[in-house]
Protein backbone atom coordinates (compact mmCIF):
# COMPACT_ATOMS: atom_id res chain seq x y z
CA UNK A 1 0.00 0.00 0.00
CA UNK A 2 1.93 3.04 -1.46
CA UNK A 3 -0.69 6.03 -1.15
CA UNK A 4 -1.57 7.00 2.58
CA UNK A 5 -5.12 5.72 3.12
CA UNK A 6 -7.70 7.98 4.60
CA UNK A 7 -9.69 7.54 7.50
CA UNK A 8 -13.95 8.28 7.80
CA UNK A 9 -14.23 9.62 11.14
CA UNK A 10 -16.49 6.11 12.19
CA UNK A 11 -13.91 4.41 10.25
CA UNK A 12 -11.12 6.66 12.58
CA UNK A 13 -13.16 5.35 15.93
CA UNK A 14 -13.33 1.37 15.06
CA UNK A 15 -9.49 1.86 14.21
CA UNK A 16 -8.94 3.76 17.28
CA UNK A 17 -10.97 1.04 19.56
CA UNK A 18 -9.22 -1.52 17.73
CA UNK A 19 -5.33 -0.15 18.75
CA UNK A 20 -6.31 0.43 22.13
CA UNK A 21 -7.80 -3.12 22.29
CA UNK A 22 -5.44 -5.30 20.14
CA UNK A 23 -2.23 -3.79 19.50
CA UNK A 24 0.75 -5.58 21.34
CA UNK A 25 2.88 -2.29 20.88
CA UNK A 26 -0.11 0.23 22.12
CA UNK A 27 0.42 0.45 25.92
CA UNK A 28 -1.62 3.47 27.84
CA UNK A 29 -1.79 5.31 24.57
CA UNK A 30 1.95 5.01 23.89
CA UNK A 31 3.52 3.25 21.11
CA UNK A 32 6.58 0.48 22.33
CA UNK A 33 7.95 0.99 18.71
CA UNK A 34 8.67 4.41 18.65
CA UNK A 35 10.14 4.58 22.34
CA UNK A 36 13.67 5.90 22.25
CA UNK A 37 14.07 6.68 25.48
CA UNK A 38 11.01 9.24 25.71
CA UNK A 39 7.46 8.40 25.68
CA UNK A 40 5.81 9.13 21.97
CA UNK A 41 1.72 8.79 21.50
CA UNK A 42 0.90 6.21 19.12
CA UNK A 43 -0.04 8.15 15.49
CA UNK A 44 -2.81 5.68 14.40
CA UNK A 45 -4.43 6.74 17.56
CA UNK A 46 -4.23 10.95 16.67
CA UNK A 47 -4.30 10.68 13.09
CA UNK A 48 -7.04 10.50 10.18
CA UNK A 49 -5.39 7.67 7.83
CA UNK A 50 -3.66 4.51 8.28
CA UNK A 51 0.06 4.93 8.83
CA UNK A 52 1.30 2.49 10.91
CA UNK A 53 2.42 -0.40 9.02
CA UNK A 54 2.62 -2.86 12.16
CA UNK A 55 -1.51 -1.90 12.55
CA UNK A 56 -2.11 -2.49 9.31
CA UNK A 57 -0.28 -6.24 9.04
CA UNK A 58 -0.59 -7.27 12.35
CA UNK A 59 -4.05 -5.86 13.83
CA UNK A 60 -6.18 -4.79 11.31
CA UNK A 61 -7.03 -8.57 9.39
CA UNK A 62 -7.94 -8.81 12.91
CA UNK A 63 -11.49 -7.05 12.57
CA UNK A 64 -12.45 -8.91 9.10
CA UNK A 65 -15.16 -6.17 8.33
CA UNK A 66 -13.22 -2.98 8.78
CA UNK A 67 -10.02 -4.95 6.84
CA UNK A 68 -12.31 -5.71 3.64
CA UNK A 69 -13.30 -1.57 4.00
CA UNK A 70 -10.19 -0.48 4.11
CA UNK A 71 -8.10 -2.47 1.96
CA UNK A 72 -10.65 -2.64 -0.64
CA UNK A 73 -10.82 -6.57 -0.39
CA UNK A 74 -13.06 -8.98 -2.14
CA UNK A 75 -14.16 -10.78 1.41
CA UNK A 76 -17.05 -7.94 2.20
CA UNK A 77 -20.08 -9.48 0.59
CA UNK A 78 -24.04 -8.08 0.98
CA UNK A 79 -26.79 -10.03 2.45
CA UNK A 80 -29.77 -11.10 0.17
CA UNK A 81 -32.23 -11.04 2.93
CA UNK A 82 -31.60 -7.59 4.25
CA UNK A 83 -28.71 -5.99 2.44
CA UNK A 84 -26.06 -5.48 4.93
CA UNK A 85 -22.29 -5.54 4.51
CA UNK A 86 -20.51 -8.56 6.43
CA UNK A 87 -16.78 -10.28 5.97
CA UNK A 88 -17.01 -13.63 4.56
CA UNK A 89 -14.22 -16.22 4.20
CA UNK A 90 -16.38 -18.44 1.73
CA UNK A 91 -18.02 -17.70 -1.79
CA UNK A 92 -20.89 -19.63 -0.81
CA UNK A 93 -22.57 -17.66 2.04
CA UNK A 94 -25.30 -15.22 1.39
CA UNK A 95 -26.72 -13.86 4.39
CA UNK A 96 -24.96 -12.12 7.29
CA UNK A 97 -24.81 -13.42 10.98
CA UNK A 98 -27.70 -11.53 12.37
CA UNK A 99 -30.25 -12.95 9.37
CA UNK A 100 -28.48 -16.84 8.79
CA UNK A 101 -29.28 -17.57 12.55
CA UNK A 102 -33.20 -16.65 11.76
CA UNK A 103 -32.90 -18.22 8.22
CA UNK A 104 -31.59 -21.35 9.78
CA UNK A 105 -34.25 -21.49 12.19
CA UNK A 106 -36.84 -20.91 9.24
CA UNK A 107 -35.85 -23.81 7.34
CA UNK A 108 -34.93 -26.39 9.88
CA UNK A 109 -38.91 -25.48 10.90
CA UNK A 110 -40.11 -25.71 7.02
CA UNK A 111 -38.14 -29.28 6.86
CA UNK A 112 -39.77 -30.52 10.39
CA UNK A 113 -43.24 -28.80 9.34
CA UNK A 114 -42.60 -31.68 5.89
CA UNK A 115 -41.37 -34.23 7.70
CA UNK A 116 -44.38 -34.26 10.24
CA UNK A 117 -46.97 -34.12 7.12
CA UNK A 118 -45.68 -37.30 5.60
CA UNK A 119 -45.04 -39.07 8.30
CA UNK A 120 -48.50 -38.16 9.30
CA UNK A 121 -49.93 -39.16 6.05
CA UNK A 122 -48.31 -42.12 5.76
CA UNK A 123 -49.83 -43.07 9.25
CA UNK A 124 -53.26 -42.22 7.74
CA UNK A 125 -52.94 -44.55 4.69
CA UNK A 126 -51.95 -47.40 6.68
CA UNK A 127 -54.90 -47.21 8.83
CA UNK A 128 -57.21 -47.70 5.75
Amino acid sequence: MSAVKRLTPPQSRKVGALVKRECCNCVDGKCLLLDDGDECVCPQLISYSLLCKWFRVAVLPADKLLYAELMNTEDKRRCIECGASFASSSNSVKYCPECRKRITRRQAAERMRKMRSLLRDRGAKSLV
